[in-house]
C-alpha cells in the first residue's frame, strides 16, 4: 500500500532562517577581511546591500542586526560600537576549519601516530601474547581460542592466560606546537592580501588541535619587528603592522615556550611570505629591508640549528615565489633538518593539515 503524502503550510520561521544564514555567511567573510572589526564589516555589508539588493522588505538589515544580538553573535560597547562575541570567535574558527580542512575525517582524539607500538591508538593486524594490564578490548578472540584448542584438544577445552592473544596498536604521542604568524608589512604589499588566508589557516589549525587533539598544546607567536605571544581568541583580530621581519626573534620566543613544555615531541609551524629583514644585537635594531642581508640570515640559521639540537622541528610554509627567498627557506630547512612547503595562498591550509597529521618524529627535507 503506497504511503500517503502529507502537505503542510509553510513555516514562517523556517523561511526567515534562510536569509539570516546567507547574510551571516557573508558577514563572517567580511569579518575575516576586517580582522574582526564588526562595525567595519557591517558598513561593508550595508554598502553591498545598497549595490546588490541583498535584503528585501520581508527581511532587512535591521532584522539581521536584531537576530545577531538575540543569538549572541553581536554586542555593543558602552559607546554604542558593535563588536563580536566569544561565540562569534568560536564560529569563525569552526567555519575556518570546515573551509580549510573540508576533507578532514573524524578519528581518535589526542594522538599522533608514531613508529612505536603501544597499548593505545589504532589496532593493527599483528598480534602478541597477552600481558597483565593489556586492554581486553583488543583481545584476538579467534587466535586465543585456536591456541587453547591446539594445547588441550576439543574434548577437554580449557582456556589459560598463556592462550590469550591481543592485537598490537600504534602508540599515540602528544605534541607541543607553536604557530608563528608573520605580521610584517609585506603581507599586504604588492596588491595581494596574504594575511587573510594566513589568519584563516591559523584559526583552522587552532580549532583542529582544540577539538581533535585535546592532549596537545598550542601556543601562538606573532612576529614583525619583534615577537610576542597571542591567545587563540585573539586570532581573528590579528592585523599587519608597519613591521620589519624579525624571524630570529620569533624562533627565539617559540623555542622559549617549547622549553617550558613537558612534551617530548615539539615543533614550530611558521607561516610567512617574506625574507628576514632585521634582528636585535646589543639592544640595537639592525635592519636591511633591501634583499637578503647575510648578517641577518646567519642569525636566523644559527637559531634554526639551536632548535635542531633541542629536538624542535621547524616547518616553514612559504607563500612567496621569489627564487631567492625559496633558497633562504631551503637553507633554513637544511640547518634545522625540518620541513618546507612552497604553497600558494589557496593551497596553504591543506598543506598545514597534511603536515600536522603526519608522524612528528619523521624528518622530511
Amino acid at each position: 500500500m503506497p504511503v500517503p503524502y502529507r502537505y503542510t503550510a509553510p513555516d514562517p520561521e523556517g523561511e526567515a532562517q534562510a536569509p539570516f544564514d546567507r547574510l551571516f555567511d557573508l558577514f563572517r567573510q567580511l569579518l575575516e577581511h576586517t580582522a574582526g572589526d564588526a562595525a567595519e564589516a557591517l558598513r561593508w555589508l550595508t554598502e553591498l546591500d545598497r549595490k546588490y539588493g541583498l535584503t528585501d522588505s520581508a527581511y532587512g538589515l535591521g532584522d539581521f542586526l536584531e537576530d545577531l544580538r538575540q543569538r549572541g553573535f553581536l554586542e555593543e560597547e558602552p559607546d554604542g560600537t558593535a563588536r563580536i562575541t566569544p561565540r562569534t570567535e568560536r564560529v569563525l574558527r569552526q567555519r575556518s576549519l570546515e573551509e580549510v580542512f573540508g576533507k578532514l575525517r573524524k578519528g581518535p582524539q589526542g594522538g599522533h601516530r608514531t613508529g612505536f607500538e603501544g597499548t593505545g591508538g589504532e589496532p593493527r593486524p599483528e598480534t602478541r601474547p597477552w600481558r597483565f594490564g593489556d586492554d581486553l578490548q583488543r583481545l584476538d578472540l579467534t587466535g586465543s581460542l585456536s591456541n587453547a584448542f591446539l594445547r588441550t584438544g576439543i574434548d577437554r577445552f580449557d582456556l589459560e592466560d598463556e592462550d590469550l592473544q591481543v592485537f598490537e596498536a600504534d602508540h599515540h604521542a602528544s605534541m607541543a606546537t607553536v604557530l608563528m604568524l608573520d605580521l610584517s608589512h609585506s603581507m599586504v604589499l604588492y596588491g595581494e592580501d596574504r594575511i587573510t588566508p594566513a589568519r584563516r589557516t591559523a584559526m583552522a589549525l587552532a580549532e583542529l588541535i582544540l577539538t581533535r587533539y585535546p592532549k596537545d598544546s598550542l601556543d601562538i607567536v606573532a612576529f614583525g619587528t619583534d615577537a610576542w605571544e597571542v591567545s587563540v581568541k585573539d586570532l581573528p583580530y590579528l592585523q599587519v603592522g608597519p613591521f620589519f621581519t624579525n624571524t630570529r626573534a620569533g624562533l627565539e620566543r617559540a623555542r622559549d615556550i617549547l622549553r617550558r613544555r613537558r612534551n617530548r615531541n615539539r615543533q614550530i609551524l611558521m607561516i610567512t611570505d617574506g625574507k628576514p629583514s632585521c634582528h636585535y644585537e646589543y639592544g640595537r635594531l639592525y635592519r636591511n629591508p633591501y634583499g637578503l642581508d647575510r648578517k641577518i640570515v646567519n642569525r636566523v640559521l644559527d637559531e634554526a640549528v639551536v632548535c635542531r639540537r633541542e629536538g624542535i622541528t621547524i616547518t616553514t610554509f612559504m607563500i612567496a615565489h621569489d627564487p631567492t627567498l625559496q633558497e633562504f627557506v631551503r637553507q633554513l630547512t637544511e640547518a634545522n633538518r625540518g620541513r618546507a612547503y612552497y604553497a600558494t595562498l589557496d593551497e596553504l591550509g591543506s598543506y598545514v593539515f597534511r603536515d600536522y597529521e603526519r608522524n612528528r618524529t619523521r624528518r622530511v627535507r
